[in-house]
């Protein structure tokens, strides 16, 4: 796919929480193509310590109001300076990055998308991508506490949503890879995001169940574009750069001891 360098305006900034924040991005031209998985790597100006730009997953694209957004999770300062931007200032964008996720073969098929953390960032268009193409969609989004449950109704647009919380003050009480639903329901096809080791673990019931299981790996993609070799990952086809080949793989492809 073409990628593009562009000076997105900023259209809104919400506060979703402490830790979180939703930019939401239009430009005065039409947004180009983008798939569910792709990322940005993202400018971030005036911001003496941030060099580099910041990878960060396409959170969503609706078309017809010509908006791209992206989800921040505050954690240092290129980020809070990204959460502190105004409406009508501009953020240079590269994107769209890397490769997409798959659509199940088979219509009928049983789909979970499981996130944690800021891993359910990508979630939200895949999930809206995969509703409009007339599958049935279900998401499973964990959070330390109900706060970080961020945006729920969104997610509800377009399928069942489960949830769990380590406090339990939302949903099931625990991990995400301990809730029911994922326990005890049938999958087809298994999409994740976020820590590794809650991705291996459903890699693993996936493996169990002779699902199919795509995940979309979070490694430090600092340039994008398989230059720099920050983000290599181990795969039955050798090292290869997420930034370009993902970052979404196949756990087939992965040497993960799953």
């Amino acid at each position: 796919m073409k990628k593009y360098m562009l000076d997105l305006i900023l259209k809104e900034n919400k506060v979703l929480s402490d830790q979180y924040n939703l930019l939401i991005l239009t430009s005065d031209g039409k947004m180009p193509d983008i798939l569910p998985g792709q990322f940005a790597e993202v400018r971030v100006d005036g911001s003496p310590s941030t060099f580099l730009r910041r990878p960060i997953s396409i959170h969503y694209v609706d078309y017809e109001l010509n908006e791209l957004w992206l989800l921040i999770q505050i954690k240092g300062d290129g980020t809070r300076h990204l959460a502190a931007m105004k409406a009508g200032e501009s953020l240079n964008l590269l994107f769209p990055l890397g490769n997409s996720f798959n659509e199940p073969a088979n219509m009928d098929a049983n789909v979970l998308l499981v996130g944690g953390g800021c891993g359910v960032a990508p979630l939200l268009y895949l999930g809206s991508h995969l509703k409009n193409k007339g599958y049935q969609v279900n998401f499973l989004l964990g959070a330390r506490k109900k706060e970080d449950l961020i945006e729920l109704c969104e997610y509800e647009r377009f399928g069942n949503v489960y949830t769990t919380t380590e406090d339990g003050s939302h949903g099931e009480r625990g991990f995400v890879t301990q809730h029911s639903v994922l326990i005890d329901a049938p999958f087809d096809h298994y999409y994740t995001c976020g820590p590794t080791p809650m991705m291996k673990a459903v890699a693993r019931q996936a493996v169990k169940t002779k699902a199919n299981c795509e995940v979309s790996l979070e490694n430090t993609m600092a340039c994008g574009i398989g230059a720099c070799l920050c983000c290599v990952a181990d795969t039955i086809d050798g090292h290869v750069c997420v930034c370009t080949e993902g970052p979404v793989f196949n756990i087939t492809k992965l040497k993960w001891q799953i």
